[in-house]
């Protein structure tokens, strides 16, 4: 019996794309919906339109396969988030809260489940299980990139550069955080509030540079500024 009259049965030659690339589709697109452990190697075996046996070739287990996909998508979306970031403007600021205007539009997208590392890392019991490091490669390679941007804003405002670390690590948070509440929310403005605070932070992080200029400017416009005659008191000394 042919896959012709009997579609249920799967025909890898029939499908366009590797059987593996097949199985890795399958596998994000359903994990990411739905969940790791909701999904079953049936499903994902029967979404890919593959046969069962392929599954076994490729992949020594289901969590093998979840990895893989990951890996795959962290490339994905490392690449399409970087891209738009640089699309948001010339200097470290711009392209910093332009972030999360490239978030937003992530947001509002039928297909937005949250962050697809968060969610799996929720699932996933030990950190030395291949998904929880493949969760925390991307988390780690997202932190790079907003360093990289932290060095480039502290540069541009002549703030100390040990400023830049902190800085991230408190970027990262808020677009995990802008993530995590647009996904309970439905809410794709969730980008904008903490954009909001970004501008916050950023105007925080020049307040001390600029408190240093002005107190130093101060400090000269006094030097430089006769101070008012102190009166004496009178004399109690007699004439002899």
């Amino acid at each position: 019996m042919t896959s012709e009259t009997n579609p249920t049965i799967p025909n890898d030659a029939a499908q366009p794309g590797s059987a593996r690339e097949r199985l890795l589709d399958a596998a994000e697109a359903l994990i990411y919906a739905g969940g790791i452990h909701a999904t079953g190697v049936d499903a994902i075996v029967r979404q890919s339109g593959t046969a069962r046996k392929s599954f076994y070739t490729h992949f020594e287990s289901k969590d093998a396969l979840v990895a893989a996909a990951l890996e795959r998508r962290d490339e994905r979306w490392m690449n399409w988030f970087i891209a738009g970031t640089q699309r948001c403007g010339k200097s470290a600021r711009k392209r910093l809260l332009g972030m999360f205007d490239v978030l937003r539009e992530w947001f509002a997208s039928a297909d937005f489940h949250g962050c697809a590392f968060l969610n799996a890392a929720g699932e996933i019991e030990s950190v030395d299980d291949p998904i929880r490091v493949v969760a925390r490669k991307h988390k780690a390679r997202l932190l790079d990139f907003v360093r990289a941007e932290c060095d480039a804003f502290v540069a541009e405002a002549q703030i100390d550069a040990r400023r830049a670390a902190p800085l991230a690590r408190q970027w990262l948070v808020l677009l995990d955080g802008a993530i995590a509440v647009a996904l309970v929310s439905g809410e794709a403005d969730a980008a904008l509030d903490a954009q909001t605070v970004g501008k916050i932070l950023l105007d925080a992080a020049a307040t001390p540079a600029t408190q240093s200029a002005a107190k130093s400017a101060h400090a000269c416009a006094n030097t430089e500024t006769p101070r008012a005659a102190t009166k004496r008191p009178p004399s109690r000394r007699t004439t002899t």
